[in-house]
């Protein structure tokens, strides 16, 4: 690289209207990889969603005496580790896809190659993320801290199936607001740094805000269910009494949580950021001059 090329390099942050023009051509490349790769990529980011998961439920375990609110964010800090993960190691999020819309909209991308990369993406974080859960049930995790971890995580799965249908809808749509701003917030970083930075407060705020994630649920309510189901473990524990609720199933988790909340989640992401920002920066200007 000679002194000319060197002098126009710059590490400021792009401004909104190249996001936006970036924002298009990832969805355009997203929309074009071969439903293997997409697969692939998919079940990866199950996993590390999953995994942010994790770390929310063991950090959080036993901290009743926490303050509720510094409880939520510590929660919300050590969930971020999954879309870190997701946006630096390179994996596909149904929820942050969810922003293919934008391509979708300036017509490079058709409604079949949205539909086909939306379908394909939540069937490969569903695996990734019922995978995970497996892991960690067969490692026996849950028994930690005197079996705190595996109470924490039993009374997540009953408040998220405890929720009204429609309030599953709101809490997914403003979460996946929250996530969609942190990819789109990504995509003005330069480096990894920038993109991590990027990434934890908004993440951290849903988190905190009791907002819901569908592939986060993927994971948090199959493992409830697992931990819960082991009864014989639970007998041995005196002091603990787990919570419930009437749709702590495995049909009251796909019918009271992961429906309503993937409604939500497309409508926060893909209506309230993608096409909002598609409107701001990349419509026809002849069109809105008209």
């Amino acid at each position: 690289m000679d002194a000319a090329q060197l002098s126009t390099v710059s590490l400021d942050a792009l401004p909104p209207p190249e996001m936006a023009r970036k924002a298009e051509q990832v969805g355009v490349t997203k929309a074009g990889l071969d439903a293997a790769t997409t697969f692939a990529l998919s079940i990866l980011a199950g996993a590390f969603i999953a995994m942010g998961a994790v770390f929310a439920t063991t950090a959080t375990a036993g901290g009743s005496e926490l303050p509720y609110g510094v409880a939520r964010l510590l929660g919300g800090l050590t969930f971020s580790l999954g879309l870190i993960l997701v946006v630096v190691a390179g994996a596909e999020l149904f929820t942050g896809n969810n922003l293919i819309v934008m391509a979708w909209a300036s017509r490079r991308v058709s409604t079949l190659r949205l539909l086909r990369n939306w379908a394909i993406v939540y069937a490969g974080n569903l695996v990734g993320a019922l995978a995970t859960a497996g892991l960690m049930y067969a490692s026996k995790q849950y028994e930690f801290g005197n079996g705190a971890v595996g109470l924490q995580a039993v009374t997540i799965a009953a408040s998220k199936t405890s929720l009204g249908w429609g309030q599953a809808v709101v809490l997914g749509a403003l979460c996946n607001a929250l996530v969609c701003i942190a990819v789109w917030l990504c995509y003005s970083a330069r480096t990894t740094a920038d993109k991590i930075l990027a990434i934890i407060p908004p993440i951290a705020a849903f988190v905190a805000s009791g907002f819901e994630h569908s592939v986060a649920n993927m994971y948090f309510i199959p493992y409830g269910l697992l931990v819960d189901s082991n009864d014989a473990y639970w007998s041995q524990q005196q002091d603990i009494t787990l919570p419930t609720s009437p749709d702590l199933t495995w049909s009251g988790f796909v019918t009271a949580n992961l429906i309503p909340v993937t409604i939500g989640n497309i409508l926060g992401g893909a209506l309230m950021v993608g096409a909002i920002y598609w409107f701001v920066y990349l419509r026809p200007r002849e069109a809105a001059a008209a």
